[in-house]
């Protein structure tokens, strides 16, 4: 491999950290690694500005020195204590709503501009399940894109300036140990594999939307961070909690305008739009009191429940704006929502005219690989921030626009424990926490049912793999139907895992095999947790009592060490 051309920058005795992924987390940990004076190298799978912060349209929570008229950092800690449906952790919670105020002023640093009102101070905006305006925003809806655009162009000076390292198009296979602490990268770039080796590893590779038929998150989102983390030995938890957005575009097959996900925000039900089946037939307020305005897990769910009803639970259904343009004017909703009325239009759709198809979209991973409130995981060398760990931060339901900022607090936190400045406590990730329960990975070796049982299993695509965990482990989910969904996952990883080892150079395999696996640890964790809590909602059960009792700890897993390279 080729020399570091960042090695003359710094002291030969500098600590070396890989940081994994180019969203906030990542980004934010790669310019904090180069200024503690750390020799950081920066991997992601595709281009720096291909990750969920991108397009995130939400903004970044935080109650600032002067905040809101009535606003406090107690208050915002109760709200996400709230959201999280009991299942946080206290003081991951605190850590990170007394923090956020320093991090939002390291964005500033590296040259994030915040929309402002009209006295120049900062604009807060109120989002649902916040008690006081505290959200801020960068270019509107476009804040994902405004502050990954500064810090990519922050890191590409300090790339210039020989403090930086970057690999693009690099997709990590596996993770490097030596001595039982991990000590480097392994990668495929342009179909050629190589090696990085550092005194750390970050990862910060994001979620896994890819799981699902219908996603908010790009395409390089693929769980590619967790299954790297479990192949290693690291402990996972609250994979059961995943967010999904009620109202995302579907866009039929060969349909113009590009890829990219297009969330339809709440706001535009709040103007009057309202949901329709395939018959036309508005259907939300058969399934509750507030139809289209009820909190979005409640309309993720009642669509899913409607669509299996009508014996489609991989459709969809559509949203009629045209009431809104009727009530209020012509020209309203181009005025109004600009940018969705920009991109409905890339996508073939007059939404002025006719109703829009819609369907609820994986959003956001509660859980993750464990940390600390230092980033480290179980296993030594390794850390985590942004939306691959699972802090405690989150509990079972995100509040709104917290994921951003926990990304930012605990990378920062990450990067200061990796380069050395804190020292290492007992009960700490990297000292071993605590499992409330261990689990090898899921195999039929695990005393599953042998795979002639499934014979009757569709061949395994992702598309295949995405249509199941919809249908069987998405918004909807019974004992009846996890089951079902962790009997095919077992079947297709008896075929397609064995020919994905870490050696192999197709990126494509690799992604595969990692949603495979994810989707194997969500489904077990789901079958574990019977009770419905926050995301997980269970069909079969009700809901777990608002008390938090020892059914409401966090189903913590960790591989069988004679599992981890499987």
């Amino acid at each position: 491999m080729t020399s570091n051309p960042i090695a003359a920058a710094h002291p030969a005795d500098a600590r070396t950290l890989i940081v994994l992924g180019s969203g906030i987390a990542g980004l934010y940990a790669a310019l904090l690694g180069a200024e503690a004076g750390a020799q950081v190298t920066l991997l992601t799978k595709g281009g720096l500005e291909e990750s969920n912060t991108w397009f995130a349209q939400g903004g970044i929570s935080a109650v600032l020195d002067d905040p809101a008229p009535g606003d406090t950092v107690a208050a915002h800690i109760e709200d996400t204590l709230k959201a999280g449906a009991g299942h946080c952790d206290p003081e991951a919670v605190r850590v990170l709503c007394t923090e956020a105020r320093e991090d939002i002023a390291g964005l500033v640093r590296f040259g994030v501009r915040f929309d402002s009102d009209d006295d120049g101070d900062p604009a807060l905006g109120l989002e649902a399940a916040h008690s006081a305006p505290r959200i801020l925003h960068a270019g509107g809806d476009a804040t994902g894109a405004r502050v990954a655009a500064a810090l990519i162009g922050s890191v590409l000076e300090s790339r210039s300036a020989g403090r930086i390292r970057v690999v693009s198009r690099a997709h990590a296979t596996s993770l490097l140990q030596t001595d039982g602490r991990i000590s480097g990268v392994a990668y495929v770039q342009d179909g050629q594999p190589a090696i990085v080796q550092a005194d750390a590893v970050l990862l910060a590779t994001g979620g896994a939307g890819q799981l699902f038929a219908q996603t908010t998150n790009p395409s390089v989102a693929t769980a590619d961070g967790l299954a790297l983390a479990w192949r290693a030995g690291a402990a996972v938890s609250d994979l059961e909690f995943f967010q999904f957005h009620p109202t995302c575009l579907v866009r039929p097959a060969g349909a113009p305008g590009g890829t990219e996900p297009l969330l339809i925000s709440e706001a535009v039900r709040g103007e009057g739009a309202v949901l329709l089946d395939a018959f036309g037939q508005r259907f939300m307020p058969d399934y509750h009191p507030d139809a289209e305005l009820a909190p979005r897990d409640v309309v993720s769910r009642s669509i899913a429940l409607h669509l299996a009803a009508l014996g489609d639970p991989n459709g969809h259904v559509f949203l009629d704006a045209t009431v809104i343009e009727a009530k209020r004017g012509s020209g309203f909703l181009e005025k109004r929502f600009p940018t969705i009325s920009q991109r409905t239009r890339e996508a073939g759709f007059d939404w002025t005219r006719e109703p829009v198809p819609v369907a609820p979209a994986a959003h956001y991973w509660m859980g993750g690989v464990v940390t600390d409130l230092h980033g480290r995981t179980s296993v030594p060398g390794l850390y985590a921030a942004g939306e691959v760990a699972c802090t405690g931060v989150q509990g079972a339901n995100r509040l709104a626009s917290n994921s951003l900022l926990e990304g930012l607090v605990f990378a920062r936190r990450a990067v200061s424990a990796a380069v050395g400045a804190v020292p290492l406590r007992a009960g700490s990730a990297a000292g071993g926490l605590p499992l409330t329960h261990a689990a090898g990975t899921p195999s039929t070796a695990d005393g599953a049912r042998p795979p002639s049982e499934y014979a009757g299993t569709e061949p395994f695509s992702r598309g295949a793999l995405q249509r199941l965990m919809t249908a069987k482990a998405g918004v909807l989910r019974s004992g009846v139907l996890l089951a079902e969904a962790e009997a095919a996952l077992d079947a297709w990883a008896d075929g397609l895992l064995p020919a994905a080892g870490a050696a192999s150079t197709d990126v494509r395999a690799h992604e595969d095999a990692n949603l495979l696996l994810a989707a194997q640890l969500l489904v077990r964790a789901a079958r574990a947790r019977r009770q419905s809590l926050g995301a997980h909602y269970r069909s079969d059960t009700a809901a777990a009592a608002a008390v938090v009792d020892d059914s409401d700890k966090p189903h913590s897993m960790s591989p069988k060490a004679s599992l981890v390279h499987d």
